[in-house]
């Protein structure tokens, strides 16, 4: 069997850059490929980063989706030290919280592009 290795996970977004931005502030990941159609960021450690590709008609998922509507693909689940300052961090660098919230543990929220994206704090289970 070939060798696999996940170098990212893509963003489809209309702001490589903006988008890219919201997610460094939130991770503290440095910049790597900077171009005006695909942006990169890349964690210290040289694990798995995350990749901004421009998308003119992107369309943002719906969340929870309802029939007939764009569903989300992937999202991406973030673990925290304190959920409520994590929240709070976040919608002040540009996300929104969902209305919907599944779960009294984990904050749903969206980020600048329209991608729902969580925030978790670990129960030690």
């Amino acid at each position: 069997m070939p060798q696999f290795s996940l170098t990212s996970t893509v963003l489809g977004t209309p702001d490589p850059r903006g988008l890219a931005w919201f997610y460094q502030r939130l991770l503290g990941w440095d910049l790597g490929s900077d171009e005006p159609d695909w942006v990169t960021l890349r964690p210290a450690d040289g694990s798995a980063g995350l990749s901004f590709q421009v998308e003119d008609q992107h369309t943002p998922p719906t969340w929870p989706a309802g029939r007939d509507e764009q569903q989300m693909q992937l999202h991406l689940d973030l673990e925290v030290d304190d959920l409520e300052a994590a929240v709070a961090y976040a919608v002040d660098a540009g996300a929104v919280v969902a209305e919907f919230q599944p779960q009294d543990d984990v904050r749903v929220l969206i980020d600048p592009a329209g991608h729902p994206f969580c925030l978790w704090i670990s129960t030690g289970t």
